[in-house]
């Protein structure tokens, strides 16, 4: 059976989501978001005839959530996106939600409001028909994906589904690996002196120079290993430097950060080993070199095996849909897919084309954001049993 998609329906609900601010408020300070958002979603799911279920996560912001139920026996499926944007510095007209050219614009339209508007046009499409599945197809929008994905560590904490499937957008692909990071933090420890007194001061930044030199080496080296087959190799980089009080005065602390980008399999404790393998050899060298290193933060990378039974699904009913074969991929960057699969939870990701992410213009393809709600329809008739 093949479920109807309202394609009206979804144009509408595309430009709707994308007309309302849902920034971050923790990438924003007095940001918008995602209350309204979340108030629309659960209005359109009571619309549909689908109760909604709502988790307070933080004040105003919570996930919304909303199940079909199956006649039982069958496999749980978990549909999955994101109510949070980044924020809209330098965006002409970042709600407007103006369609032209078959393309809908706005902060948000491909990251990923179109994909809650096909997730809403699948579950409606399911309510119209009367199509039972025997395992149960969840409805599911986080928060604060763009900033700490509180909103994965609260859902994932409280329901469970046997697979998922992720719409973040992959331009009709199917990925079924990521990237993960590590925020590692190294301080060097100076000695304050004016800054004539150069038989008492110990430069920090100078030292951390050196830091750098050998660091660069490893990123240079890190780049030459056998990557993953699907991600290629892991890779680091220095975004962030602070250093000294003064220009007459000897630094006496110079404090970098690392963003180790990391494969599957790869550890924080083995990442961290790396960087203080090179402060190990500068102090070896010098007895005035003094540094610390620690890790700030990780997510881990994330894959799923490409013959894992909701990959196949998926990848055979965009093959029908799509008349092509969807490439197999990897995504360079960090996705809530990670905690979901930490979760126990099998999880791909496949979402609409557009473009303009994070970017000062965003357009999605409506045409491709069609086809991905017939995929996530037919998906869960194929997994659902």
């Amino acid at each position: 059976m093949k479920i109807p998609i309202d394609e009206a329906y979804l144009t509408k609900q595309i430009q709707a989501l994308v007309q309302i601010d849902s920034i971050n408020p923790d990438l924003e300070k007095g940001a918008a978001g995602e209350g309204a958002i979340a108030n629309y979603v659960a209005q359109a799911l009571t619309e549909i005839g689908i109760t909604p279920q709502i988790q307070k996560v933080e004040g105003d912001r919570k996930n919304v959530l909303g199940v079909l139920k199956g006649t039982g026996n069958g496999k749980s499926l978990l549909l999955n996106a994101h109510l949070d944007t980044v924020g809209i510095t330098g965006m002409a007209a970042p709600f407007s939600g103006t369609l032209q050219d078959g393309k809908i614009y706005g902060r948000g339209a491909y990251d990923m409001k179109a994909s809650i508007a096909a997730m809403l046009a699948v579950m409606k499409g399911f309510v119209e028909s009367g199509h039972q599945l025997a395992g149960d197809l969840w409805f599911t929008t986080v928060i604060d994906e763009e900033y700490g994905s509180k909103g994965m560590e609260h859902l994932v904490k409280h329901l469970h589904t046997d697979a998922a499937i992720l719409t973040e957008p992959t331009q009709l692909r199917v990925c079924c690996a990521h990237r993960g990071f590590v925020w590692i933090e190294v301080k060097t420890q100076g000695r304050a002196a004016h800054g004539s007194r150069y038989n008492e001061g110990i430069d920090a930044n100078m030292h951390m120079g050196r830091v750098l030199v050998e660091l660069e080496k490893l990123s240079q080296a890190l780049v030459q290993r056998t990557g993953h087959p699907l991600l290629g190799p892991p890779s680091m980089h220095a975004p962030l430097i602070q250093g000294g009080t003064s220009q007459s005065v000897y630094a006496a602390f110079c404090r970098v950060e690392l963003e180790r980008r990391i494969l599957p399999g790869e550890t924080v404790d083995a990442v961290v080993t790396e960087v203080q393998a090179v402060i190990d050899k500068l102090a070896a060298a010098d007895p005035q070199f003094h540094a610390d290193v620690k890790a700030l933060f990780n997510r881990n990378a994330y894959e799923i095996a490409p013959n894992a039974p909701i990959v196949k699904t998926v990848q055979a009913t965009a093959q029908q849909v799509l008349s092509t074969t969807p490439e197999l991929y990897g995504e360079v960057w960090w996705m809530d897919s990670a905690l979901l699969g930490e979760a126990g939870i099998d999880t791909v990701i496949i979402g609409p084309s557009g473009g303009g992410i994070h970017a000062d213009e965003e357009w999605v393809e409506v045409e491709s954001v069609v086809q991905l709600a017939h995929i996530l329809a037919q998906s869960a008739i194929s997994y659902c049993k």
